[in-house]
């Protein structure tokens, strides 16, 4: 993976765009979370040979636009935040032929949208934002983001949903089941994959200790 812009500059420019309303969406996609995706989107950029600039750019910008999850808009979010980048980076200067495809990989980034990436590029973004839902930091941004909902974290009589229907709006074990760990089976790109692998042993450790701890039989 190259570069041909000035990454420095440009990522000063991203940070003040995104903080522009002063605060970034909610407790697990705050500017960390953006840094993180960056770093695992560059990594695969470059086991993959996509664009590095496209790529960047996507990366950085691809929660430009805060819907909370809980909103009827939250499955327009990624495409807000695909139009809002690509007028600002059509503003700021970007190469315009880099514009559209920067625009097709936020898009295609949500979970949520459930669009198909159509380059390596999307794949690689798609694939570095569900990276961070998994692994230790995954764990963490779920129950933050669960303690920010007043959610429980269990169901107090059937935590593992052996009499009733997942509901991950209520409780915060109830998501790894409805999302995070059927996210290394959507994994575009082979680096993308064995990371994802790794990264839910340690969801699936997690939820066999709780089921130790509380004294029942583990769900996994």
């Amino acid at each position: 993976m190259s570069t041909e812009i000035d990454s420095l500059d440009w990522e000063a420019r991203f940070v003040a765009f995104l903080g522009r309303d002063g605060q970034f969406g909610d407790a697990a996609h705050d500017l960390g979370h953006v840094r993180r995706v960056v770093r695992s989107a560059l990594d695969l950029a470059q086991s993959e040979s996509a664009q590095g600039d496209v790529v960047f750019a996507a990366a950085w910008l691809h929660d430009c636009v805060a819907v909370p999850k809980k909103s009827i808009d939250r499955p327009r979010a990624s495409l807000l935040a695909a139009q809002a980048a690509a007028r600002f980076l059509g503003e700021a200067g970007w190469k315009p032929q880099q514009i559209p495809q920067i625009a097709h990989a936020i898009e295609a980034h949500s979970f949520t949208a459930n669009l198909a990436p159509r380059t390596v590029e999307a794949q690689v973004v798609q694939d570095a934002d569900r990276l961070d839902a998994l692994g230790a930091h995954g764990l963490a941004r779920c129950l933050m983001l669960a303690g920010s909902w007043n959610s429980a974290l269990v169901h107090p009589d059937d935590p593992w949903a052996n009499h009733r229907e997942w509901d991950d709006t209520q409780y915060a074990v109830d998501h790894f089941f409805t999302k995070l760990l059927g996210l290394p089976s959507t994994m575009k790109t082979h680096a993308g994959r064995l990371e994802a692998q790794k990264r839910s042993e340690l969801l699936q450790t997690f939820l066999r200790e709780l089921a130790r701890e509380r004294g029942e039989r583990s769900p996994i």
